[in-house]
């Protein structure tokens, strides 16, 4: 993962951890249950589309499916200037939990997760090679910023894929949203 910033649940102007050491990353993220992974990049053509992302990736999806039981995957592109990006990023903004895992990898573009655990919030910044799992009933959220730019690979155990149960709390709304690649490469 690109970045990590911890926030005090309560005080989410307190900041506990900022890091950009992967290492750092993936311990903090395996104490709360989740993984992280880094992956070779695929050159891939301008216009790939879903089965050739896919393809470009089969040997590590077929690695977790074997490993984690999941039993599909898909991908989800999101460009500049999508008119249905502002609903979707609501709903993505939204507390939720779900049944199952969710996994994405970063093809292209970024966007952040942010995992409400206890009394702290882990934002964790995917860019492409980033693979992040949220384990199943963790709470969380996503933004890829207001006018997002990402590909991701989405794998699901159920068949359905996404299903989200919202809590109903605001607390989203209490630390910094996403603003996007840009933002991020400037406080590097």
């Amino acid at each position: 993962m690109t970045r990590l910033v911890v926030y005090d649940a309560v005080t989410p102007a307190n900041i506990l951890l900022d890091t950009l050491e992967f290492d750092r990353i993936a311990d903090e993220m395996k104490a709360i249950g989740a993984d992280v992974e880094r992956w070779s990049a695929r050159p891939l053509e301008q216009a790939a589309e879903g089965e050739a992302i896919l393809a470009a990736y089969a040997s590590e999806v077929a690695r977790l499916k074997t490993e984690r039981g999941y039993a599909t995957a898909d991908v989800i592109r999101i460009r500049p200037g999508n008119p249905n990006w502002p609903a979707m990023r609501q709903k993505f903004l939204a507390e939720h939990i779900h049944d199952e895992d969710e996994v994405r990898f970063f093809v292209e573009g970024s966007g952040a997760f942010y995992l409400h655990v206890a009394d702290r919030i882990y934002e964790i910044v995917g860019e492409p090679g980033d693979l992040l799992a949220v384990p199943a009933g963790i709470k969380h959220w996503f933004d890829g910023g207001p006018d997002a730019e990402f590909t991701v690979i989405r794998l699901f155990t159920d068949e359905k894929g996404w299903i989200a149960h919202y809590t109903g709390d605001a607390i989203a709304a209490s630390v910094p949203q996403y603003e996007g690649a840009n933002l991020l490469a400037a406080s590097s």
